[in-house]
C-alpha cells in the first residue's frame, strides 16, 4: 500500500496521542489498530511494511495508516515518534495521499502541533481534535519537492504573502526556485492561468473582500492589494468586477 484517501471535511475524533517508544525490548513489531487511524511523525530511521510494501524511515517523516492495516516496524535500537490516533467521521473533501512522506520544513509545525494534541488530550479534547485536523491538513498538502505542484505551490504562497507589494513574473520565480520561463509554463499547465493574470485576480478578490466587509478607506484598500494608483484601482474594478469600488461598496 502506498496512497491512502482521507476525509477531511469534519474534525477527526481523536482516541489517542503521545509519544511512541520502541524499538528497546525487540527490532520488530507487529500490530494493527482495527477502528482507528494512525498518524506518526518520526524521529528515527527504520522501516514499515504495510501490504508488502516497504517505506523507509527517516527523521522528519510522517505517516498516514488507516484503520485495521497489519503494521511490521524493524527499528534499528531505540525508537521515538509522536503519534495520534484517531476516527475520521466526514465523507467529504477527500485528498489521497503517500502512506509515507518527508514533511520538509513542515516537520517542526506539525511536532508542535501534536505536541499540543498530546498534551490537550487528558483534559479538552476539543483542542486535540482541532490540532491533529490541522496536521491532517498539512500532511495532505505536502507538496513532492521538485514536481508540478510544489512549484506552483511555492509560487502561490509567495504572491499571496507579497499582494500589497509590487510582483513581478522573475520575482516569483526566484521566489519558487525556477526561471521565468519554466514558471510560467508550469503555472498555466497547473492553474490554466498566467502568473500575472493571478496576480490580477486574487488582488481584486481581496479588493471586493475589504470593500464589502470594512470600513477601511478606499485608497487604503488599493495600497494593500499592491494597486497604489487610485486611478489604476478603479479601472481595475470596472474591468474585472464591473463596477467602481464606490459602487461595489454600496451593493454589500
Amino acid at each position: 500500500m502506498r496512497h491512502v484517501t482521507i476525509a477531511l471535511s469534519e474534525p477527526p475524533t481523536v482516541a489517542g496521542a503521545g509519544v511512541g517508544v520502541h524499538g528497546v525490548v525487540g527490532l520488530h513489531d507487529v500490530f494493527r489498530l482495527p477502528d482507528l487511524w494512525q498518524l506518526h511523525l518520526y524521529g528515527y530511521a527504520g522501516e514499515l511494511v504495510l501490504e508488502n510494501t516497504v517505506h523507509a524511515i527517516k527523521p522528519g517523516h510522517v505517516s498516514l495508516i488507516p484503520p485495521g492495516a497489519e503494521v511490521h516496524y524493524h527499528y534499528r535500537g531505540r525508537s521515538e515518534h509522536l503519534y495520534a490516533h484517531f476516527r475520521l467521521p466526514g465523507e467529504d473533501e477527500r485528498r489521497t495521499v503517500t502512506v509515507m512522506r518527508d514533511a520538509g520544513d513542515q516537520a517542526p509545525v506539525i511536532g508542535a502541533a501534536l505536541g499540543q494534541a498530546i498534551a490537550a488530550v487528558p483534559g479538552t479534547p476539543a483542542r486535540a481534535s482541532a490540532e491533529v485536523w490541522s496536521v491532517l491538513w498539512r500532511v495532505a498538502s505536502l507538496p513532492v519537492v521538485g514536481s508540478r505542484p510544489a512549484v506552483v505551490a511555492a509560487a502561490i504562497e509567495y504572491i499571496e504573502a507579497n499582494l500589497a507589494a509590487p510582483l513581478t513574473v522573475p520575482d516569483v520565480a526566484r521566489a519558487a526556485g525556477v526561471s521565468h520561463n519554466h514558471l510560467t509554463r508550469l503555472f498555466r499547465a497547473q492553474s490554466g492561468d498566467t502568473v500575472v493574470a493571478y496576480i490580477r485576480r486574487r488582488r481584486l478578490s481581496r479588493a471586493l473582500h475589504m470593500l464589502r466587509e470594512s470600513t477601511l478607506a478606499i485608497p487604503a484598500i488599493a495600497a494593500a492589494v499592491g494597486i497604489a494608483d487610485l486611478q489604476a484601482f478603479n479601472k481595475a474594478c470596472r474591468r474585472e468586477l464591473g463596477a467602481s469600488p464606490r459602487v461595489l461598496r454600496a451593493r454589500r
